[in-house]
């Protein structure tokens, strides 16, 4: 991108953050696309819920929605071009590293970076997702799970601690790593207990 481009990017951006939640809608779609929001999403939603709580709850909602639409977007386009997107998205070690681990691990590898609010390689999982053919239905659900519990618990967190949830956030970042491997180890767990147990299934020899 051009420093030109560049100049026109951000003063969209700022015209978006001046309509507060119905710009945080197109601020969540854009930055779900993989183009990073210079001031953070995250950012821009506990702000609002500082200087206006009675828009808290209907911005979270609105930045759900946009995620979600702008995470389905890349999820198609990634779908469409298949495997020749995936390579061309990034350092090819790491689209394979990223690639090898969302086919051991599934949809674990969406949720976790979508649900917490540290910088984790989320466009990659989406786009490994589509390249490699999930179902979209449960690729939706998982993300639109992880928005709704990462976005409302940001408006909550906004609206109760005020100016001081900035603070917060950054206080606790390594308590938020340690939950992000907590969980992803328990989602795995989880995962592959089902997976056992249907594997039992189909091999137990019929009881009749």
């Amino acid at each position: 991108m051009t420093r030109y481009n560049q100049g026109l990017f951000h003063k969209l951006i700022e015209a978006l953050v001046a309509f507060g939640p119905v710009g945080l809608f197109f601020l969540a779609f854009i930055d779900s696309l993989g183009i990073p929001v210079a001031a953070g999403m995250d950012a821009l939603l506990i702000l609002i819920a500082v200087k206006a709580p009675g828009q808290a709850f209907p911005a979270a909602l609105l930045a759900v929605l946009g995620s979600l639409a702008g995470n389905a977007a890349l999820f198609a386009i990634a779908r469409r071009g298949g495997r020749k997107y995936l390579g061309r998205s990034g350092n090819p070690e790491r689209v394979e590293r990223f690639r090898a681990w969302f086919e051991r691990y599934g949809l674990v590898t969406v949720f976790v970076p979508a649900l917490l609010p540290i910088p984790m390689p989320l466009k990659l999982f989406v786009v490994s997702a589509g390249a490699l053919q999930t179902g979209i239905r449960p690729f939706l659900v998982v993300v639109m799970v992880a928005r709704v519990l990462r976005f409302f618990s940001e408006a909550w967190l906004g609206i109760t601690l005020g100016q001081k949830s900035g603070a917060y956030l950054k206080a606790h970042t390594w308590h938020f790593v340690g939950a992000a491997i907590l969980l992803f180890v328990a989602l795995y767990l989880l995962i592959r207990l089902n997976d056992h147990w249907r594997a039992r299934l189909r091999t137990a020899p019929d009881s009749r």
